[in-house]
């Protein structure tokens, strides 16, 4: 049986691991892209 919370976080958005793993990376970029853009 898959235990919920099997990373060891209850943080979870989505129950789809690969979602919630291409949604984080999307959020790392924009905000990379947002710093980015602020510093320079």
């Amino acid at each position: 049986m898959k235990e919920k919370f099997d990373r060891g976080t209850a943080l979870t958005i989505f129950r789809n691991d690969r979602i919630e793993d291409i949604g984080a990376l999307v959020l790392s970029l924009i905000i990379a892209f947002l710093v980015y853009n602020f510093v320079s």
